[in-house]
């Protein structure tokens, strides 16, 4: 069942989440949209609280117990609410990051408490919404504890990412090579992805500091020719890539991609939010990538 600080972090990420009147400023829309979720959760209306997500949305609690699709999170709300009825929720938005223009990062604080005399309970969030005919939902939620995530970003942090890995999902294999470049000021990541019916596609990805703002960024190159930029923004557990691209077509491209680090050994990687040329896609599914080969820092 849900935890009662995860329910504290989640629904206050759907309560960031809710449409309410339409704002010229998406940033101000995502803070500000908040009484469609206050009205759903003081009503104890799962379903309503459940809408406020992609239908493929992604729930991930601070034990690690994940929720997919909008059936399993109203489940989860529905059997909070039953077992913890009265409950008040206060949210401090710490940030609203635009990666593009249908996609963003949100992180904050949450808390959860029944009534005066009750302990609240508090935690960090970090969310990911996309924008879905006109409309911002979550697509990705991740809760953790009260550390901070404020620190800056140095590539240093993505050391760990050095190494040789490999990864299979539904018969697609994928195989990518990470190392530094001479004097440490860019990682350059090389992967290979084998379809089922051995179809090959290659690429290069080199990650760096973006001297103005301080953040990571990378760039990357595909052997169809099609290219992508991303920042960086932290999230609880890993990063969230916002790309912006274009294909060979002239077709703009646009992802969330999500990078969760499970442990020094395996990671996972899946891509929300996708659009071609303003035609939504679905999300991928999620792939884990083992190390095969250890890590050679400064190599």
């Amino acid at each position: 069942m849900i935890r009662w600080r995860s329910v504290a972090i989640c629904l206050t990420i759907l309560f960031t989440a809710a449409c309410g009147a339409v704002l010229a400023d998406d940033a101000e829309t995502i803070r500000n949209g908040s009484r469609e979720f206050v009205t759903a959760f003081d009503k104890g209306d799962a379903r309503a609280v459940a809408d406020l997500w992609t239908p493929n949305g992604k729930l991930v609690d601070a034990a690690g117990e994940i929720y997919r699709g909008r059936p399993e999170i109203e489940d989860a709300y529905a059997k909070f609410f039953a077992a913890h009825p009265g409950q008040q929720i206060e949210v401090s938005v710490d940030s609203v990051e635009l990666l593009s223009d249908d996609a963003a990062v949100e992180e904050g604080t949450a808390t959860l408490k029944s009534g005066p005399s009750d302990a609240a309970s508090a935690g960090k969030y970090t969310a990911v919404h996309v924008k879905r005919d006109g409309k911002w939902l979550m697509a990705f939620v991740h809760e953790s504890g009260a550390a901070s995530l404020d620190e800056k970003s140095t590539l240093q942090d993505l050391d760990w990412l050095v190494g040789k890995w490999t990864g299979e999902e539904r018969g697609a294999t994928a195989e990518i090579a990470c190392r530094w470049l001479p004097d440490q000021s860019f990682l350059e990541r090389k992967f290979t992805v084998t379809s089922p019916d051995h179809v090959t596609t290659s690429g290069l990805q080199l990650i760096g500091i973006n001297s103005r703002t301080g953040k990571i960024i990378s760039w990357n190159f595909n052997s169809d020719g099609s290219h992508a930029v991303a920042t960086w923004e932290r999230r609880p557990g890993g990063w969230a890539l916002g790309s912006e691209g274009l294909r060979t077509d002239g077709a703009e491209t646009h992802a969330v991609n999500l990078l969760t680090k499970l442990d020094e050994n395996a990671y996972a990687w899946q891509s929300v939010g996708r659009s071609v040329a303003g035609q939504a896609l679905p999300d991928t599914d999620e792939i884990i990538l083992r190390r095969v080969e250890p890590a050679k820092s400064g190599k």
